[in-house]
């Protein structure tokens, strides 16, 4: 017997118990509230989401080909709609995650208005934002299954027992869109205790999956920004313990941590590292210093010097009080905190690199897998990279070294549109079409994200509409450029009232007051014009 069903026998059973005083319960109605709460809480959520990361985790390393995918949303009703879209395209969010972006909330959700990705919004505004995303989420389903309760209704009701037998069975194996949400918690906001907290917040809050950054939590950028200013080894392994102790506490055992190196472009760090002895973390960390070997007769007033195989280095001190890494040490670097990170609590990395190039990615990745075999990545799909001229200055250099002809092309200006229609242009498009299979095939990378993607699409699609809503197509911008393709298309929004939960509250009426229920979705509802 289907949960469903179980439901309603339970109800029953307890209605007989409680007598007259409640005849007007009805058994169905309530399973059918049951079905449309599935999750009762963020925890509930976070476990639930948690299994699934580890599941796909562990499908992944069986077989590279099922990577992982998002798009970073900024609102609760982007996110459903992204779900809504993925469930009617490719019939399953098998493998589809959420990414809730710090740059997306900086920008757009922050009380002081838009603000640069530098950790000034507000903390709390992440996770009032992973509890609005599952709010949405949850929504999303209570809207999909009423609609099937309303089928099943109509389908008793013209007595078709094979078409009620069907939606009965889309009932019991309805799919949530519900899925896991990896959340960007920046640099941590503060001191250890200040990330153990809003780590809590946002555990709570529903997040499965903690990002977290190796920069300088007052000194935090974008990044794909310069000014980057790293910290030391210990004082990262602290931050991603502080996580780990928020998940433990709250019994999310198996929540996944991932811990992100911006030191590919970060070239400062704020302090020394403490060693207390040669070719500890400490000591590997001031070894990428930029430092000039020094003799007692050449210290200054205030130095700060560091003694290291038998010499006194004098680190490079910028007037900021920053130290400065030496020049085209990144890559060795990352390869470093890639390996501690992991060796001390986080499930995956993520590695911010200045430009997608899937062989710069899997030299790394060959490192920390030769010291880590099972080693995965969580890699941003940046819109801060120029997609086009990249790939197509791949292109241009592959044919080069192939031997190919490559003097129509100017390596400098192949953006230019004069290029759309060329051999180098299509090859530069395959090779985009495929950068996600192939990361994941050769450079471990299991989950691909956009950071960004639903910014760009809403100010595009705005553009759009407003360029012919307020030029000479007037009402046709709108209705040729958006209603039409929302009928045609069959995206659920066109039924607005419907989508905001009308026909949800009509049917709760029903269940309230019976036959006196004041519903909103009669025959003079403008919403039945679209079928």
């Amino acid at each position: 017997m289907t949960t469903y069903n179980d439901d309603i026998e339970a109800i029953r059973a307890l209605k007989e118990q409680h007598g007259s005083t409640w005849d007007a319960i009805d058994p169905e109605s309530v399973a059918r509230m049951r079905a449309q709460n599935r999750f009762r809480t963020g925890l509930e959520i976070a476990q639930y989401t948690a299994d699934i990361m580890r599941r796909d985790m562990a499908e992944y390393d069986a077989d590279s080909s099922v990577y992982t995918q998002s798009l970073g949303v900024w609102h609760g009703f982007i996110g459903q709609q992204k779900l809504i879209s993925i469930k009617k395209h490719l019939k399953s969010t098998n493998k589809r995650y959420l990414y809730l972006s710090g740059w997306m909330v900086a920008a757009l959700r922050s009380e002081f208005g838009p603000l640069p990705d530098q950790s000034m919004h507000e903390k709390t505004a992440v996770p009032a934002l992973i509890e609005e995303l599952y709010t949405f989420l949850r929504q999303a389903d209570a809207r999909e299954l009423d609609l099937l309760f309303t089928k099943l209704d109509d389908a008793r009701a013209a007595g078709d027992e094979t078409a009620a037998e069907f939606i009965q069975s889309q009932i019991d194996n309805h799919e949530t869109h519900v899925v896991p949400i990896i959340a960007d918690i920046d640099a941590g906001f503060g001191n250890p205790e200040a990330t153990y907290l809003l780590a809590k917040k946002m555990i709570e809050a529903g997040a499965c999956a903690i990002q977290i950054e190796n920069q300088v939590s007052d000194e935090k950028q974008c990044g794909h920004q310069d000014g980057k200013v790293t910290v030391p080894h210990e004082d990262f392994i602290a931050k991603l313990n502080a996580v780990r102790y928020a998940f433990l506490e709250l019994g999310i055992d198996n929540g996944i941590i991932v811990a992100r190196t911006d030191s590919l472009g970060a070239g400062l760090t704020q302090k020394l590292a403490v060693t207390r002895e040669p070719g500890d973390l400490g000591d590997q960390y001031n070894s990428f210093l930029d430092a000039e070997e020094i003799s007692d007769a050449d210290l200054g007033n205030g130095d700060v010097v560091i003694k290291r195989d038998g010499r006194l280095l004098r680190p490079k001190r910028l007037p900021s009080n920053l130290y400065q890494f030496r020049p085209g040490t990144g890559e060795a670097r990352v390869v470093l905190d890639c390996i501690t990170s992991l060796r001390n609590g986080a499930d995956l990395l993520w590695i911010e690199t200045e430009k997608p190039h899937v062989e710069q990615i899997a030299g790394m990745v060959d490192a920390i897998r030769a010291e880590i075999p099972n080693a995965k990545l969580v890699y941003n799909n940046s819109p801060s990279f120029n997609w086009t001229l990249n790939f197509r200055q791949q292109a241009y250099d592959q044919l080069a070294a192939q031997g190919a002809d490559v003097s129509a092309y100017d390596r400098g200006d192949l953006m230019s549109v004069a290029y759309d229609d060329t051999e180098l242009a299509r090859l530069a498009d395959e090779k985009i079409r495929t950068f996600q299979r192939d990361g994941s095939a050769r450079a471990g990378i299991f989950h691909h994200l956009i950071t960004l993607p639903t910014y760009h699409t809403a100010a595009l699609s705005t553009d759009d509409l407003a360029k012919g809503y307020f030029g000479d197509e007037g009402m046709l911008a709108y209705v040729k450029g958006v209603q039409r393709r929302e009928i045609r298309e069959g995206i659920a929004t066109v039924k607005h009232q419907n989508m905001a939960g009308s026909d949800i509250g009509d049917n709760h009426k029903e269940y309230f007051a019976g036959e006196a229920a004041l519903k909103a979705g009669g025959q003079h509802n403008t919403m039945n014009q679209f079928g």
